[in-house]
């Protein structure tokens, strides 16, 4: 049984900060890509960033240069760093890992249970 637990989540202003973070953990084997979404009221979800083994970021237009993700792969751990935050921002974030199990070995994406994140004044 593989789990992502998000942290981070919470209330900030706009122009603010926030950090999420999204921890893997039981039996794994490896993690490939590993990435964020985002769902908003009444949208459809969309992915924010991810961050794949090897090659470059993907960030989705709306918040490159402001988000960054990161990884660390001895903690099985991908962040989300997200400054100057706007409205527009607020969602439900959900982690994502596309990974290999250990017990059985097979493929298999994973999702978190989701953090809110809410930018208001």
């Amino acid at each position: 049984q593989v789990q992502l637990v998000e942290s981070g989540g919470g209330l900030v202003h706009p122009g603010g900060s926030l950090r999420l973070s999204c921890a893997a953990s039981g039996s794994i084997f490896s993690i490939n890509a590993m990435g964020w979404y985002r769902q908003a009221p009444g949208k459809q979800r969309e992915l924010v960033a991810a961050i794949p083994t090897a090659g470059s970021t993907i960030y989705a237009d709306s918040v490159k240069g402001r988000f960054t993700i990161s990884r660390d792969n001895a903690k099985n751990t991908v962040y989300l760093q997200m400054n100057s935050l706007k409205p527009e921002d607020a969602a439900v974030y959900y982690c994502n890992a596309d990974l290999i199990t250990a017990r059985p070995i097979r493929s298999l994406e994973v999702w978190g249970q989701g953090t809110l994140v809410t930018v208001s004044s």
